[in-house]
């Protein structure tokens, strides 16, 4: 997967996003934190940990194995990301945009489909008065077979 960020650019909303959560939290904004949340956005938010190691290196070639782990726990926590696992083996960390991810995933090839529409908020909406319970974020899975494993 191709990321394109640097750490000299200017920062784009959802890294300031990201990064004012933490601060919100009390967590400090390091260098090695703000060098993985840049890539992490950069990469649009869907990678293995191992993937993200490998980008964030390349513009902080300082930035060790377990604080990339580390901050992927820190982010899980903080629901900014959740780790999914599509048949491959590692998991994919995805970012939580909008309190939503979006997948569909065919259990043939492991192709995975993301769309941005997400129709379950209704839904969310009836079974949190129904259980009176607080929805703050979700992740949508539907798995079945692409165009190109079904024919």
């Amino acid at each position: 997967m191709f990321c394109l960020y640097t750490l000299h650019f200017p920062m784009n909303a959802q890294v300031e996003k990201i990064q004012a959560v933490l601060v919100q939290h009390g967590y400090r904004l390091t260098v090695s934190r703000q060098a993985i949340i840049a890539a992490l956005v950069g990469c649009e938010g869907h990678i293995t940990a191992d993937g993200l190691m490998q980008h964030v290196r390349q513009n902080a070639p300082e930035v060790g194995r377990m604080t990339v782990y580390r901050t992927l726990d820190l982010l899980c926590e903080l629901g900014i990301v959740r780790p999914i696992y599509q048949g491959t083996g590692a998991a994919h960390f995805v970012l939580m945009a909008n309190g939503g991810h979006q997948h569909l995933i065919c259990t043939r090839c492991h192709g995975v489909i993301e769309f941005e529409d997400c129709l379950t908020t209704g839904l969310a909406q009836q079974l949190a008065e129904q259980f009176n319970f607080h929805v703050f974020s979700h992740l949508l899975e539907l798995h079945g077979l692409c165009e190109n494993c079904y024919r």
